[in-house]
């Protein structure tokens, strides 16, 4: 089944998630809906300083947003607050650094934030790929811990500020690639079995799909959506997955192409009309599952799942 799955994305990419797929769902698209004045609004950008968070990050700026990134590389960070800010004259632009992959690091962040500033948007973007099982400091697998784990805590940690402000939004970037994969709740952190990267990307992914589907029907007073961003061309396709990059390079979309819907999701009044806990694709909402896949988790299954990864924040928490 998996070979089906993964044969039946791979043609639905070429078609949908490359930058011809995006010019052709462009063709629909209403630029009147980013048309907005941010001024007052304050977002928390994860993975800010490089690919589509950097994009993301320029995009809310130029529209006069506050901006916070969340990054874990200090020199990095600062050289892309500096380019954000040239580009966009806007001087509130922040740089919190945060190993996503660090419970405690995310914890402590999102308490000490919530005492201090208000947040209206959290777009959930910081992922990883490591290609090798490898463990964080406090004993957990990398993607797991970053992909997952981290972007839990900063989540539900953040909602009681967010419930607090008009048109709270919570976006959540996923990827395409977890259509290849049902829901595996008994090897979260990978422990059974030979180790693939790619693979543990994806189920990191659908966990994300998940979760956000629980958060939009447990707090109604968000707006919760996740998103597909396409294939493209950005640092982190190019480490983790060079081959891909390799073949794939000219058909790519740009950083632009694939920011172009958190950016919707993020600003626009159209975004809020849509039902929240949807999983977006060139801002329209699409299917989190494959014709024929077989990939639908139970009810009890996405329960375990929620009581696993709370029990892990919990474990963590200062």
């Amino acid at each position: 089944m998996s070979f089906y799955r993964n044969a039946v994305w791979f043609v639905k990419g070429l078609q949908e998630y490359t930058k011809s797929g995006y010019e052709a769902a462009a063709k629909h698209f209403s630029p009147a809906d980013l048309d907005v004045n941010l001024n007052g609004r304050s977002f928390i950008v994860t993975g800010a300083n490089s690919g589509i968070g950097k994009t993301t990050a320029q995009e809310i700026a130029n529209r006069g947003g506050t901006v916070h990134m969340i990054c874990r590389n200090k020199g990095r960070a600062e050289a892309a607050k500096k380019e954000i800010v040239e580009q966009s004259k806007n001087q509130n632009v922040h740089i919190h650094i945060v190993d996503m992959s660090s419970a405690r690091q995310v914890w402590e962040f999102a308490q000490n934030f919530s005492q201090n500033n208000t947040v209206h948007v959290l777009i959930n973007n910081a992922g990883c790929m490591v290609n090798q099982r490898e463990l964080t400091e406090e004993g957990l697998e990398k993607n797991f811990a970053t992909n997952t784990l981290g972007t839990y805590i900063l989540t539900t940690a953040l909602i009681p500020a967010l419930k607090k402000v008009e048109d709270p939004r919570v976006i959540t970037v996923s990827s395409g690639g977890m259509l290849t994969q049902k829901l595996n709740v008994d090897d979260l952190q990978f422990e059974k079995g030979t180790f693939d990267g790619t693979m543990a990307y994806a189920q990191n992914k659908r966990q994300q799909v998940i979760l956000t589907e629980r958060w939009a029907s447990q707090h109604k007073e968000i707006h919760f959506s996740s998103m597909h961003p396409g294939w493209a061309d950005t640092p982190a396709v190019q480490s983790s997955m060079p081959s891909f990059h390799a073949k794939m390079q000219s058909k790519l979309r740009t950083e632009a192409m694939g920011a172009d819907t958190i950016v919707w999701l993020a600003v626009s009044a159209a975004a809020t009309k849509q039902p929240s806990g949807l999983f977006f694709q060139d801002r329209k909402p699409v299917a989190t599952h494959l014709p024929l896949a077989s990939s639908r988790s139970t009810p009890q299954e996405e329960e375990k799942l929620l009581a696993a990864v709370e029990e892990l924040a919990l474990k963590f928490k200062p």
